[in-house]
């Protein structure tokens, strides 16, 4: 592991309620039907938990709370820890009173995920959708210890984090360089960072790829799938920049750099 001295926890002030509803993913989607509808990233990683009614699952990192509500719906017992007070307080509002169901246990409490406070072999499942990007490398290792401490033994623990750390190293010169010649390259900054959310810049510290999360993974005493994935590409453009996209996104070892996404589906080893 890195020197700890020099990768101190992001304070958790920089996690306000501005960020969470117009920075962080799936917020457009949160404002608009207050968390009944997941965002096309979220409904992609909580498919892949395959919760089932009396399951326990806890949400690492639960942010606003809509997946603590989805998990209630199915009839799951569904615990979220966030660093951030506001979250906490934004998670309480959501999950009070699911209509239509009979609900199972919510609860929200403000924790580190480096210290879980729940007994050992607690959970059916794990859930840990956007966090590992905020955790530097030392504190993603011991929170994925805490994921396995309090994961049943046949539990399942799955993440989702972006973007692909390949993207932004390799393919985006690459993109820039071909939105450029295209005349469009006031819309590409220099550094892939300041594209999109720029706030990400000061939050994001430890950004995977398929081989950093897979080791990362296998440290902390898991086994299992790591996969990228990118948002469904519908544009009009010419056939030649299709057929690129087709080759960048479809076609190895080129998708290994330009997926977006990084997904994981792990169990105890």
């Amino acid at each position: 592991m890195n020197d700890q001295r020099d990768q101190q926890p992001l304070p958790s002030t920089l996690y306000t309620e501005e960020y969470f509803l117009t920075a962080c993913e799936g917020y457009n989607e949160f404002t608009a039907s207050e968390g009944e509808h997941l965002s096309r990233r979220l409904a992609a990683a909580f498919k892949l938990a395959e919760v089932t009614p009396g399951m326990t699952v806890l949400d690492v990192g639960c942010g606003r709370g809509e997946i603590l509500r989805h998990c209630a719906k199915l009839g799951a017992d569904a615990y979220g820890i966030d660093y951030a007070a506001v979250a906490v307080k934004m998670s309480q509002t959501v999950i009070q009173g699911v209509d239509g169901v009979v609900p199972g246990k919510t609860a929200v409490m403000q924790a580190d995920a480096k210290f879980l406070p729940f007994p050992n072999s607690a959970f059916d499942r794990v859930l840990m959708f956007d966090v590992v990007e905020h955790l530097h490398p030392w504190e993603l290792h011991q929170a994925m210890l805490e994921a396995h401490r309090v994961l049943k033994p046949d539990g399942r623990f799955i993440i989702h984090t972006a973007p692909n750390v390949w993207y932004d190293r390799y393919a985006y010169p690459v993109v820039r360089l071909v939105r450029t010649l295209m005349g469009q390259g006031d819309r590409y900054p220099r550094d892939p960072r300041q594209f999109g959310v720029a706030v990400n810049q000061h939050v994001h510290v430890n950004e995977q790829s398929i081989m950093s999360l897979g080791r990362a993974l296998r440290q902390a005493g898991f086994q299992g799938k790591v996969w990228l994935d990118s948002p469904p590409q519908h544009r009009n453009e010419s056939r030649i920049l299709a057929a690129l996209r087709r080759l960048a996104f479809e076609v190895p070892p080129f998708r290994w750099f330009f997926e977006r996404e990084v997904f994981a589906v792990a169990r105890k080893a």
